[in-house]
């Protein structure tokens, strides 16, 4: 028998969250973020399930684009950090990927490139993440330059990222939007990720990007109505190993971390970091285990984690045991371990099977 530690991934409710996507933004078209392995999902068999309810797929650099190339994706695909080297331009003249232009180096390329065929430009204005983007001021020369090139496409967008739209008590975002609005030329317009899509319409443009809300997590820091009709696409799931009871005063795992306070029952249950299981998790990290709501209690191990199920019903060797996904939130489970859902699901390794349920 397996190891029962798996990523269960269900594409309904990818699909459906790409539907609401659209509800929100039904004057935009939308492109799906798939960088880091579909945020740790898997690349390839997400976007084979989204490009057919997008109009474009967006990742990080030309070798997470020719992955799915090479598995016959054949929807746009836009490079979000650009060309590192100008040799890629005539990989994405030849295989439609377009590309970001936020730098003088990538401009410059773009126009001494001897191109089979135009590329699809958009155009990264830095509005005050302070991260990539041509400032706001120069913005205006580099877009009359790849209209004067004939190896950009007819198509221009002019993009910038947010850098707090998670937050809406913060003053930054609607200073981002009047700095990008004040631009002083015509063009396709793109600012939307996921939380600009869920809580900002003002920022839905042309283009909208969404990408962690795709797999059914919400990104705001604050709760939203918009976010509530998020489905999981990710249930993280094992089973028990083992089963054993532990007095008062006797400690469990590494360290001695946790000490039974009462006559307790604890379960072991086959996921550690090794699986992806955040070893930050801190003791009481919930965690459901049969259907019941249980606590993490000791430090998470590399292969194993240890539960307190003291007072539940029916726990035998092979319950099954939901660490984050259906019936428990990935942002509960992120928050117990001091971090963001973002980092959980993208460090998700190989080693955790991705088991795709497809109805």
């Amino acid at each position: 028998m397996a190891r029962p530690s798996r990523a269960r991934l269900d594409l309904c409710a990818l699909r459906h969250n790409a539907g609401v996507a659209r509800q929100l933004a039904p004057h935009s078209r939308l492109m799906a973020v798939v960088k880091a392995n579909a945020y740790g999902h898997g690349a390839v068999t997400i976007a084979g399930a989204l490009q057919s309810e997008t109009d474009a797929l967006a990742v990080a650099c030309i070798e997470e684009a020719l992955e799915l190339r090479y598995a016959g994706i054949s929807a746009p695909i836009l490079l979000l950090e650009g060309c590192f080297e100008a040799h890629e331009l005539l990989t994405a003249a030849q295989l439609d990927l377009w590309v970001t232009i936020e730098n003088e180096h990538q401009l410059r390329w773009l126009e001494e490139a001897s191109l089979p065929t135009p590329v699809t430009c958009w155009l990264k204005v830095d509005t005050g993440m302070n991260r990539m983007g041509v400032k706001p001021g120069s913005a205006p020369s580099y877009f009359q330059r790849l209209q004067a090139t004939h190896n950009a496409g007819n198509e221009i967008v002019t993009y910038t990222h947010f850098a707090s739209a998670d937050d809406l008590q913060s003053k930054q975002t609607p200073q981002q939007l009047a700095i990008f609005d004040a631009l002083p030329f015509t063009s396709l317009r793109s600012a939307a990720n996921s939380a600009g899509l869920l809580a900002w319409p003002a920022a839905h443009y042309d283009w909208v990007r969404p990408g962690y809300m795709l797999y059914g997590d919400s990104p705001m820091t604050q709760d939203h109505p918009s976010v509530h009709s998020l489905q999981p696409v990710m249930t993280l799931t094992s089973a028990v190993i083992s089963l054993r009871d532990v007095a008062v005063g006797e400690a469990v795992g590494y360290g001695g971390t946790w000490v039974a306070q009462r006559a307790s029952r604890i379960a072991t249950v086959a996921i550690g970091y090794g699986d992806g299981y955040p070893r930050e998790a801190q003791n009481g990290t919930p965690v459901i285990v049969n259907g019941q709501r249980a606590a993490l209690a000791g430090r998470v191990s590399m292969d194993m984690i240890t539960v307190d199920i003291t007072g539940l019903e029916g726990v035998e060797l092979g319950a099954e045991v939901v660490l984050w996904g259906a019936g428990l939130p990935l942002a509960e489970i992120a928050l117990c371990a001091n971090t963001i859902g973002y980092e959980l699901v993208t460090r998700m390794p190989a080693r955790t099977p991705r088991i795709v349920v497809r109805d």
